[in-house]
């Protein structure tokens, strides 16, 4: 992974001595609220509900067992012991004192991290594959490209006050796990027919109050224009992006405004001014990137017998092989495997982590991944680099330690946003519809049989918990001040990203685990074979549903 030279080092350190100094004339009310906001933002502090909110980034999701045990001082030290995993691949941290952030963000930067961008109308953390490097089906790792942007897009002057805020995703495998679509500028690495690497550009999707799918404007952009290209794509976004209303600022909504083409014509027009200038990438810097994400010191393994083995011990220990079911990734090494650790138990606000659980995977990095870990966007945590050999060693101690639930991608593995719990800008509470909804699927026979359904909650029209792109999407509204949950179905966030249907009329927080069983019900009943959710839905559309839900 990606190491601080001296650049970073020396703009993180001004960075923080300069916070400092505004955070304490903040303080000494020698700032105004409007003069500290944009100031906090881009050092990733929110103002929540009860307390500041600090998000700390983590670049393409990859962090190190060194940084994970500094995560873990400062949430005892600064903080309530616990953590929270963003679906931006973030940490975020929820009561830290506003005099504090300062030395927190110190203490950050002593491990090569920070919390610039994380927040704010800038280019936000760019996010990728959490299996980018490790994945059968990927064509180019992604990472490198990932870096490359995230230095490019540090203290941007031209970009530091964008009409809104602007998030980039990276993927190397067709299969998109990255939810590129709905990124404002999504970027798929692939090689031409020549062998030559290069990016299909799509721009303009995004969540939040208004959903869109991202379109493709480049079908294949040269590897070293990179960068130019998306100068000039922000560039058009800074100019005509609206200023005036933030609900219409993104550039999803001038991409829609002008229409597709026309805004292509000025993206490109743009280009051409900029192609050839000392942005466009050289092969030096390309390989000095690609430097930072070799190939671990992988062991030469008998795939064959360390399966065989891995099979033995699954056949006497039923929680070990549902386990290995649902909880492992194929590895492109032989003898390797990708394990997810699940950070969904019930009871447990999804993506939650305590201290001491960020120590614990530390440990387990170190002794199984190279020391290494993922965070995921649907707030888990990944080691990609498990021998199977070590997989029955490595199971027992997650599950010790609660991250072994084996559930990942199953409906109780859901995707929730911290909601009115925390964020003053939810209209409900999102965290104890995930807990009910856990409860009432707690066979996890039954959850199995149902196969891989995305479930995802949000407290409010931001759409932090991605509702708009699960299977099943679950919103939180205020109706007359009261929480309700609107539902909806068919949204997809792969290759095949598609939007959610509302359903009809919301429902109260009591009736929602009753609601989610008729509409799984309605699935069961309807299903061709083994059938996917998603499957069923696009096949029968959601009328089946609506009819059953709303009988009366």
């Amino acid at each position: 992974m990606y190491q601080y030279d001296q650049y970073d080092h020396q703009i993180i350190g001004e960075r923080i001595t300069q916070f400092r100094n505004q955070t304490e004339r903040y303080l000494a009310g020698e700032l105004k609220d409007e003069e500290f906001l944009p100031l906090r933002l881009q050092n990733g502090l929110y103002i929540q509900r009860l307390a500041p909110m600090l998000r700390i980034n983590v670049p393409y999701g990859m962090i190190n067992s060194t940084q994970l045990r500094r995560l873990a001082r400062i949430t005892r030290d600064y903080d309530k012991g616990y953590a929270h995993v963003s679906t931006r691949q973030n940490f975020q941290l929820n009561w830290p004192n506003l005099a504090e952030v300062p030395n927190i963000l110190a203490e950050l930067a002593e491990v090569e991290m920070h919390a610039t961008q994380s927040s704010g109308n800038c280019i936000r953390n760019t996010t990728s594959d959490q299996f980018a490097g490790i994945a059968v089906d990927e064509e180019v790792d992604p990472r490198p490209y990932c870096e490359i942007i995230r230095q490019w897009s540090s203290f941007h002057p031209e970009f530091a006050f964008l009409p809104r805020k602007f998030k980039i995703a990276v993927t190397g495998s067709d299969n998109d796990r990255a939810a590129t679509l709905v990124h404002d500028i999504g970027l798929r690495v692939l090689k031409n027919a020549d062998g030559e690497i290069g990016f299909r550009v799509f721009v303009g999707g995004g969540l939040g109050r208004t959903p869109v799918i991202g379109t493709l404007i480049r079908d294949f952009l040269p590897e070293k224009d990179l960068l130019t290209y998306l100068d000039a794509i922000l560039r058009i976004y800074n100019l005509f992006g609206r200023r005036d209303n933030k609900y219409k600022a993104r550039i999803k909504i001038l991409v829609k405004a002008m229409g597709i083409e026309a805004f292509a014509n000025k993206v490109e027009a743009e280009w051409e001014h900029l192609k050839n200038d000392e942005s466009q990438l050289t092969q030096q810097e390309i390989e000095r990137c690609q430097s930072f994400f070799t190939t671990p010191a992988y062991e030469t393994i008998d795939d064959q017998q360390a399966q065989s083995l891995v099979d033995q011990q699954a056949s006497d220990n039923l929680a070990f092989q549902k386990w290995l079911t649902r909880n492992l990734f194929q590895h492109k090494t032989p003898g390797y495997s990708a394990v997810i650790l699940s950070l969904k138990s019930t009871g447990i606000a999804p993506g939650d982590i305590t201290e001491r659980q960020l120590d614990i995977i530390a440990d387990l990095a170190d002794k199984y991944s190279f020391g290494e870990a993922r965070t995921t966007h649907d707030q888990n945590i990944v080691l990609a680099d498990v021998r199977k050999s070590e997989l029955f060693s490595l199971w027992q101690e997650a599950r010790a330690a609660g991250f072994a639930t084996p559930n990942i991608g199953t409906l109780t593995d859901l995707i929730c946003c911290p909601g009115g719990d925390f964020c003053s800008l939810a209209n409900a509470k999102s965290i104890p519809v995930a807990e009910a909804i856990q409860r009432r699927f707690d066979d996890i026979d039954y959850v199995y049989d149902l196969g891989d359904i995305d479930l995802n909650i949000s407290g409010c029209m931001n759409a932090c918990g991605h509702h708009h792109v699960g299977h099943i999407g679950i919103l939180g509204v205020d109706k007359k001040g009261e929480e309700f949950y609107q539902i909806q179905l068919g949204g997809n966030a792969n290759k095949n990203a598609a939007l959610g249907k509302v359903l009809g009329p919301a429902f109260s927080r009591e009736q929602m685990p009753h609601v989610i069983s008729t509409i799984l019900n309605v699935f069961v009943e309807k299903r061709q074979g083994d059938e996917m959710f998603i499957d069923t839905y696009n096949r029968i559309g959601i009328f089946p549903f609506k009819e059953r839900v709303y009988a009366k």
